[in-house]
């Protein structure tokens, strides 16, 4: 008996991720749930300098702050319930003091400068087609940061919106970094709070959107995240207790489905000794001082160093 119907994958061939790959993550939070994998494995990654950005809009914002180098003044920031927010920032960048939080996002615009001129791939996780619009900047922001909904216009980017944000970034990093190849996935986190139909909705808008927009022979590629996890995860078993995230499950699961499909076949045994590593340091003795404990972590530091010697960005703690 056939239980389940599965998304067929090839591996990519022309440019797969290796461990020479340099690749830049931005987007909503399913976009840290691949990072955090890439990142265990010790590949080379730069993730969401500005925090999770939900929508297309927000993330074209930041690659062209970025690529411009326009860095951010006082007249970007305010101050709301004894913090300095920023409305192109995650509320996880927010600050009490007004001079570290400017300081910290002009130094997030040039890691990212840099990022994206040496990248080899970026991946690009859009969450939503919805937008809030600040009425008095008639700006379309990416947080709230809890500022009264009454101060914003709610608004859903229409297909041809997303189609526009999404060749905008195209054409800005192509412009840089002229080979990178770029990798749009739609997050299957659901946006419950829109409502069930709008959820749908704005999915719809960012699916047909990426749809005519990407182009193998332009390095601009899909990769099924939203139909993993609606089409061969579709049980509530696979979410986590909000209903709404994937689960630990989900992500491992979605995780080898990417791997498969993007990670190199020569770099797969690189891979399987950076887990035997991060599996030993995770390993947690009975009796730290013991003489068999000790030969175990001097072997274990033999094999860091070895991999070192290959990858000198390569850091374990």
């Amino acid at each position: 008996m056939i239980l389940q119907t599965n998304i067929p994958f090839v591996k990519e061939t022309y440019n797969p991720i290796t461990y020479s790959s340099k690749v830049c993550l931005l987007g909503s939070c399913f976009s840290e749930n691949i990072s955090e994998k890439l990142a265990y494995y010790k590949f080379d990654t730069f993730q969401n300098p500005l925090g999770i950005l939900f929508h297309p809009k927000a993330i074209e914002n930041l690659i062209l702050r970025a690529i411009n180098q326009d860095e951010f003044t006082e007249a970007d920031l305010f101050y709301l319930n004894e913090r300095w927010h920023c409305f192109e920032a995650h509320s996880e960048l927010s600050h009490t003091d007004k001079t570290v939080l400017l300081s910290n996002l002009n130094l997030a615009i040039q890691q990212t400068h840099t990022a994206l001129l040496e990248a080899s791939h970026i991946i690009i996780t859009l969450g939503t087609a919805w937008t809030y619009r600040h009425i008095e900047t008639d700006t379309t922001v990416a947080n709230c940061h809890k500022v009264p909904q009454k101060k914003f216009l709610k608004e859903l980017l229409s297909v041809d919106e997303v189609i526009a944000s999404v060749e905008n970034c195209i054409a800005l990093l192509k412009s840089i970094n002229p080979k990178i190849t770029m990798l749009y996935t739609v997050s299957p986190v659901r946006h419950l709070k829109d409502g069930f139909v709008e959820n749908q909705q704005s999915k719809a808008h960012l699916l047909a959107g990426i749809h005519q927009t990407i182009s193998a022979r332009h390095q601009v590629h899909y990769f099924p995240s939203y139909e993993l996890m609606m089409d061969e995860l579709r049980d509530y078993r696979f979410y986590a207790e909000d209903m709404i995230h994937p689960n630990t499950t989900a992500i491992k699961y979605i995780w080898e489905k990417f791997q498969l499909a993007w990670i190199s076949h020569e770099s797969e045994q690189t891979l399987e000794e950076v887990a035997t590593i991060q599996k030993g340091l995770a390993h947690k003795p009975f009796n730290p001082n013991s003489e068999a404990h000790q030969q175990f972590l001097a072997k274990l530091q033999a094999k860091v160093e070895k991999l070192q010697q290959q990858f000198s960005f390569m850091k374990f703690q």
